[in-house]
């Protein structure tokens, strides 16, 4: 089958299944106003959003970062400094934020794109452990209040203003997220159908096959990596401003990392609507958990996580999406990424 064909093919899945859930998304804040509801679906957006930022590299150049959540508080702090001491709105400050952390991933991914596997994995966890160490038992720096593992709260303006980032209730908040998970699943499929995301799958597919096409793998996957950080770090920061609190723990720990992985690998790798499958099984799974045992048996939702996780590996090494994709689409197959790269560069 001709490449192009099965880009289509695929475009035409993504718009089969993904139509239907955005109609719903839409529609579920109108046939459930209760509050609580409206912020658990935004809540599951969220992580359907940082999934799929987190896709973005780790999905399509096949290495796994346990390291993400480090770009989601280094935005989030920034966004909210630039708010409390400088007065800067919450919509700059995000934007400035994730150039941070894209800024930041640089030379990170520099140094630990040479490794793979599991030494990869290791590095990038170690990365996001001492920054998040570091900020718990920093209280100031250059003048710069951080207060440590006691967080930074966001002071409230008084009422709803969109200059803020404030708003009365959680529906804005919830559309603005649905918004994000919208810009970053089309930038995604923009990014896979280019010349990148050529690049990026023969590098996953078959690296030295890559390179000896002329394929540089540093600089295409430290493009990537910069684009994943930023869009991590408009998460960070929305994330801070829907609570309005942030703290090393909670904006910036292991778990959220995991949490990223976890739902774009279940749901499938390297695609545009895997993560946001992933975040709806995964997410509704882990709150149940939450709220059935309470603080009785901790870190149990992780535990949960990890079964899933092997179930998937097991059952569906190409996450939930590919039996729905072999179903709606016949079972068609793409061609070769280092084939589909070959045939970018004569373009």
């Amino acid at each position: 089958m001709r490449d192009g064909q099965g880009l289509r093919m695929r475009h035409s899945f993504t718009l089969t299944l993904g139509l239907p859930l955005l109609a719903g998304a839409v529609a579920l804040p109108f046939l459930a106003s209760d509050s609580y509801v409206i912020h658990s679906a935004a809540m599951v957006l969220y992580f359907a959003y940082m999934a799929s930022a987190w896709n973005f590299v780790c999905g399509y150049v096949g290495q796994v970062s346990l390291g993400h959540s480090a770009f989601s508080g280094i935005a989030g702090y920034a966004t909210v400094l630039l708010f409390t001491g400088l007065g800067l709105s919450p919509w700059i400050g995000m934007l400035l934020g994730g150039l941070l952390a894209a800024i930041v991933s640089v030379p990170v991914g520099y140094a630990t794109f040479r490794l793979k596997g599991p030494y990869f994995t290791l590095t990038t966890i170690a990365f996001a452990e001492i920054l998040r160490i570091w900020l718990e038992n920093t209280d100031e720096v250059l003048g710069i209040p951080l207060k440590g593992a006691q967080g930074l709260t966001v002071p409230p303006v008084g009422g709803s203003s969109f200059w803020a980032f404030q708003f009365d209730g959680k529906l804005a908040y919830y559309f603005i997220i649905l918004a994000m998970l919208l810009m970053v699943m089309a930038a995604t499929h923009v990014m896979e159908r280019s010349r990148l995301g050529f690049y990026l799958k023969a590098i996953r597919g078959n690296r030295d096959g890559a390179e000896a096409l002329g394929i540089d793998p540093t600089r295409y996957c430290l493009t990537a990596l910069a684009f994943s950080a930023f869009l991590t770090g408009l998460g960070g920061a929305y994330y801070a401003q829907l609570f309005r609190y942030i703290n090393p723990e909670r904006n910036m720990g292991i778990d959220l990392s995991i949490d990223m992985a976890v739902m774009t690998i279940v749901g499938g790798q390297g695609t545009v609507l895997g993560p946001t499958l992933g975040a709806l099984v995964l997410h509704p799974v882990g709150e149940v958990v939450r709220a059935a045992f309470g603080g009785q048996v901790l870190g149990l939702h992780l535990i949960i996580y990890g079964v899933v996780l092997m179930l998937a590996v097991l059952y569906f090494p190409k996450g939930i999406i590919a039996p729905l994709r072999h179903w709606l689409t016949g079972g068609s197959r793409a061609k070769a990424p280092v084939v589909a790269a070959k045939e970018a560069r004569g373009q």
